[in-house]
């Protein structure tokens, strides 16, 4: 039985764009152009190696999202990705990290899955506990935050660097996955990758073909919400030392009055 993998993605608004946020406090999507994540990109890739290293695998990408979140999927598509499941249902508008896990993990059990990848984090709520919680909810292991990632039979395997030390570690399958942006770069698309992609199948899954209620996504459902928004203040002239002698004293006090030292 070839090896199932399952990358999660999402569709983010571009971060080079005007960001805001709608009238109730979630953000404003349809003001700014949208994007795969450029840190899912990572989990695309990797998973698309470990298929090419396997010879026998079948790489998923699934995400939850409105309409446009096709572009996400058509995206991952076009780099190598086999076929894309698209979660699309208005009651999920303002679903907070715990509803979108919770999704993510009905997809995953009905969908079927050997090994989920994840990016380590999302570019707009950078979170990044959403493997942790996919975990959880489906019971398998989680080996999160790697910079190199295989699968040997049935065991993944991958290296996580921290500031002091390096951590090799490895589950058994079933298990998720996240890949930091040291994993390696994302390829490109190509023309033809980019063609293929129209014809691939997007299967659509909405909350009843989930088997979950409206009131356990949405605003209503969410854990965490936001309460009030304000724009960013504009950026002042700053202070300015000149050093005639007392400049190094100047500096120092400065510093230790806005408590950086």
């Amino acid at each position: 039985m070839s090896l199932r993998i399952v990358v999660c993605v999402k569709y983010v608004p571009d971060a080079t764009g005007d960001r805001r946020f709608a009238d109730d406090n979630t953000t404003d999507r349809d003001s700014v152009d949208g994007l795969l994540s450029e840190l899912d990109e990572y989990g695309v890739e990797q998973a698309l190696r470990i298929a090419e290293a396997s010879g026998d695998a079948e790489v998923t990408v699934l995400t939850v999202g409105p309409d446009d979140a096709k572009d996400a999927l058509r995206k991952a598509l076009s780099m190598g990705a086999d076929k894309a499941v698209h979660v699309n249902d208005e009651d999920i508008h303002g679903t907070d990290v715990i509803g979108t896990s919770l999704v993510l993990a009905k997809a995953l059990e009905r969908i079927g899955f050997d090994l989920v990848v994840c990016g380590m984090a999302s570019t707009d709520g950078t979170m990044g506990v959403v493997p942790a919680l996919l975990a959880e909810r489906l019971g398998v292991p989680q080996v999160t935050l790697l910079s190199e990632v295989s699968v040997e039979g049935t065991v993944v395997r991958g290296r996580r660097d921290g500031d002091a030390a390096t951590e090799l570690l490895e589950a058994s399958l079933p298990a998720v996955v996240s890949v930091t942006d040291q994993s390696g770069e994302a390829r490109y698309p190509s023309f033809k990758g980019i063609m293929a992609a129209k014809k691939k199948p997007v299967q659509g899954f909405d909350l009843d073909d989930l088997g979950i209620g409206a009131e356990e996504v949405g605003l209503a459902g969410a854990w965490t919400v936001v309460d009030a928004v304000a724009a960013r203040a504009a950026r002042t002239a700053g202070t300015v030392v000149k050093d005639e002698g007392e400049g190094g004293r100047q500096l120092a006090e400065y510093l230790a009055a806005q408590k950086f030292i």
